[in-house]
């Protein structure tokens, strides 16, 4: 399955909590390809039309993913996570958010459009979560969604 991690990159701590957790997610959820667009951003930092270059990748990654896996944290959650979240449900991806920050806001500590556009929702604290059980949270949520697909498309009748 290939899945496209959605956060915020733009600090050493949000860059290596999302390769930590790519590959604790590759490790919980075999066989899956993790997209990382920070990787993407760091081949073409310097190219001209960073921006537009970025964003392409973006939409295209996502156009090939089964899944998107947004991280929620932050007293805001990173508009361009909810860009990304928001084409994922257009165009009929599965999209879990994950959040491992306490703090409370008006909808499960988010914005309530940004808790409702989940398919799925996972909220486990930080104080008492590893990076392996948030991993192993949402792998359970995408093997249960695979089955409901399948089932699904099983029950399908073609006429």
């Amino acid at each position: 399955m290939i899945i496209y991690l959605a956060g915020p990159l733009f600090s050493l701590a949000e860059r290596r909590f999302n390769e930590e957790f790519a590959k604790a997610l590759e490790r919980s959820y075999f066989p899956s390809m993790v997209i990382l667009p920070q990787d993407h951003a760091a081949k073409i930092n310097e190219a001209a039309g960073f921006s537009e270059r970025m964003y392409c990748f973006a939409l295209d990654a996502i156009n090939h993913s089964e899944a998107i896996v947004a991280i929620l944290d932050g007293a805001d959650t990173d508009s361009g996570t909810c860009i990304e979240m928001g084409y994922a449900k257009a165009k009929g991806k599965l999209v879990i958010g994950v959040r491992t920050d306490f703090r409370s806001g008006e909808d499960r500590g988010l914005n309530l459009m940004v808790s409702n556009i989940c398919s799925h929702l996972i909220i486990l604290h930080s104080t008492s979560t590893t990076l392996e059980e948030l991993a192993e949270e949402v792998a359970r949520v995408l093997a249960d969604s695979k089955s409901a697909i399948s089932a699904d498309a099983d029950s399908m009748v073609v006429a």
